[in-house]
């Protein structure tokens, strides 16, 4: 066996030496960013803030275009956000701006107030990066001010839901995957618009609880919570003016091997045009659906392979643009 086809196996015996960080959404090794996805650079507050951007080939420039905003998870990195999701792959076919932002010591200030992640820590402004974000972006490309979304996963999914919560005006949509409202985020929790919202929550999450509670991290040390899922689903129904009860579906179990069902709760008839949408993972990790196994199951339990979430996510923002 020669050295390149060791090199997978070395990989994974790193990952797993590195299970590190609080909210992991996946192994940090070096992932290189998609061809068409260029590095920038800007200021806030002082910090030099850098984020990565995509543009399919032969995107129309007299057009505007929707943009997607894709926040990795604790202990992350935009360009494995960017292989894990295949956000850009999706983007080439659809037409659409994909950037993927970078935390400040790889983590988002997602509201919880954990003094663990550099982010919360030192109370850095991500709501203004976004925001100065967005505007760089809309420098450079005609971006479609309806069609601005985010999603994210862990950290990044926690993210979501504060940024859009602080940030509704610009926000069309939003897709948190394993990730609720922070609970002391929640308590001033008052959008000025309302906000489509797509949840994806596994239910055997061994690090962020379906429940709610202290996140996790290894060796069983807990740190600062989120909302139960309900909750959080709750919180956004009520603010959108969407239907109490949802209508609930089952979804075809299209891989019996994977341990997983996926069930779905759509609140529509919010205001605006909004819904609020829940994926309920049954037996799902601390994993993107359709996406990487990059860690064992003892650790981040099972990926779903029932779904794609990134198709799914990207279905749900095209159905939900600001009117």
């Amino acid at each position: 066996m020669n050295a390149s086809n060791r090199l997978p196996l070395v990989l994974r015996v790193a990952c797993v030496l590195i299970l590190v960080a609080p909210t992991l959404s996946g192994c940090q090794l070096r992932a290189r960013a998609a061809e068409n996805t260029q590095t920038h650079e800007i200021r806030v507050d002082e910090l030099e803030r850098r984020y990565f951007l995509h543009v399919p080939p032969g995107l129309p420039a007299d057009k505007a275009v929707p943009l997607v905003l894709m926040f990795h998870g604790g202990g992350g990195r935009p360009a494995f956000a960017e292989r894990e999701s295949r956000f850009s792959e999706l983007a080439d076919r659809e037409g659409f701006l994909v950037a993927y932002p970078e935390g400040i010591g790889q983590s988002w200030n997602d509201g919880r107030g954990d003094l663990g992640l550099a982010a919360q820590r030192d109370n850095v402004d991500d709501v203004a990066f976004v925001a100065a974000l967005l505007d760089d972006v809309a420098g450079r490309h005609e971006v479609d001010p309806r069609r601005v979304f985010a999603t994210g996963m862990s950290n990044g999914a926690i993210f979501s839901h504060t940024l859009a919560a602080r940030l509704s005006t610009r926000i069309a949509a939003i897709a948190p995957v394993t990730g609720g409202i922070a609970q002391a985020f929640s308590e001033s929790f008052a959008p000025e618009q309302p906000v489509s919202v797509l949840i994806l929550q596994s239910t055997a999450d061994p690090l962020v609880p379906y429940d709610g509670g202290p996140i996790r991290k290894r060796g069983g040390a807990e740190r600062a919570g989120i909302l139960s899922t309900a909750e959080t689903v709750r919180k956004w129904v009520e603010h959108n003016g969407a239907k109490a009860k949802a209508v609930v579906a089952e979804l075809p179990d299209t891989d019996p091997q994977d341990g997983c069902r996926v069930q779905t709760f759509t609140h529509s008839g919010g205001r605006k045009g909004s819904s609020v949408v829940l994926y309920r993972i049954e037996g799902g990790g601390h994993t993107w659906p359709g996406g990487l196994q990059y860690l064992p199951e003892r650790f981040i339990g099972k990926v779903c392979r029932d779904i794609s979430a990134t198709e799914v996510i990207w279905n749900f923002f095209k159905a939900h643009g600001r009117p």
